[in-house]
């Protein structure tokens, strides 16, 4: 496996993200991958890595320098070999349940050794549903449990998200929501320390330049003024530290069938995005996340110049920036192509509302 200092610097023995933070309706527009496509994608919690099996694939591979993040993928996929939808609903944690360890009794023997193992000495992660148990949805829990109650009540926050006209969502925002208070503390929960302390990880936040505060607030303020804040799960998530109605992609009743029949087309892979390409040839279309978030330009443009390497002809890479500027298209213009409209309308569309872009390149 590539070596790579990120890994002797971050403990990657815990949970970090147990969702996915980043748009599938976006990913897919983007990649937009024929049926028989041979994919990548990052793993991370393994949301958009299921969403992307919902296109007929050939196969998709799903790959993470974490191990206990691909445990949880797995932990998933048992879920959608063995369970109905409701029962999935129920015992990740998106509806009330009681009996998830009894659930996981019954699945258990169905994972591998390792995976196995791993949840059999972290029960008490599965008793309170595993979709809320991750390093970042905490920070999203201290947040919105913590911080925003002292800006405002619950039937505020409701009132936001609730079903209004693009001038009422404008106004909500103005006269009632973007108060001192919120503005202050805002700023500083979104911070580079505590967001690099809570959040992520210091060493994910190394190669950010400026206020990470002052562009998420921004961000957030040009979505909530926003018809398109009230039926987004991610902006839900972070102001009420549940879902409510409102599930990702993945888990949504009509995706639900296509996902478990491809299941066995769903491949679990620990390492580099760029060492895949060794045992499973060149991929269609490649889901790469926000890794180049946590790569200094150098190692950027290695990394860029072997994943083209494993694309094939026509191929297409779709990744996400967040405060770091990367560019594929813009260290490899001979090889690879950006997709501008297409990257900036799509932009425009996210759901990710935190994130400074999406970008489609294509060989």
């Amino acid at each position: 496996m590539t070596r790579n200092p990120l890994m002797e610097r971050v403990n990657f023995e815990i949970i970090r993200y147990a969702n996915c933070w980043e748009d599938p309706d976006v990913l897919i527009g983007g990649l937009s991958p024929s049926p028989g496509s041979r994919i990548l994608s990052i793993a991370s919690a393994g949301d958009n890595s299921f969403s992307l099996l919902t296109t007929d694939p050939e196969f998709v591979v799903a790959v993470d320098v974490s191990r206990v993040q691909l445990f949880l993928v797995e932990l998933k996929k048992c879920c959608f070999q063995n369970l109905e939808w409701e029962e999935t609903l129920a015992f990740l944690g998106f509806t009330p349940s009681e009996t998830r360890e009894k659930c996981f009794s019954a699945l258990k023997h169905q994972l591998g050794g390792e995976a196995r193992a791993y949840w059999e000495s972290n029960l008490p992660l599965i008793r309170q549903g595993i979709v809320h148990q991750g390093k970042f949805e905490k920070y999203f829990q201290l947040f919105s449990g913590k911080i925003l109650p002292f800006i405002h009540s619950k039937k505020s926050v409701e009132a936001l998200l609730a079903p209004k006209t693009e001038e009422e969502q404008r106004d909500f925002y103005s006269r009632k929501w973007n108060t001192w208070r919120w503005r202050l503390l805002f700023r500083v929960f979104f911070s580079n320390y505590v967001m690099g302390k809570y959040g992520r990880d210091p060493e994910f936040m190394k190669h950010v330049q400026g206020s990470v505060s002052q562009y998420i607030f921004e961000k957030a303020a040009r979505h909530l003024r926003s018809a398109a804040a009230q039926d987004n799960f991610i902006l839900r998530y972070t102001l009420t530290g549940n879902f409510g109605t409102l599930l990702p992609h993945y888990l949504q009743k009509e995706n639900y069938a296509a996902i478990r029949s491809n299941t066995d087309r769903l491949h679990l892979v620990q390492g580099f995005a760029q060492d895949t390409t060794r045992p499973f040839g060149k991929f269609h279309c490649m889901n790469l996340s926000d890794i180049f978030e946590y790569m200094d330009a150098e190692m950027f443009t290695r990394v860029a110049a072997q994943l083209a390497d494993g694309l094939h002809q026509d191929g297409k890479l779709a990744y996400w920036n967040l405060m770091v500027p990367r560019r594929i298209s813009a260290v490899l213009p001979d090889r690879v192509q950006y997709c501008k409209a297409l990257s900036e309308r799509l932009t425009k569309n996210d759901r990710g509302f935190f994130y400074k872009e999406f970008i489609l390149d294509q060989a």
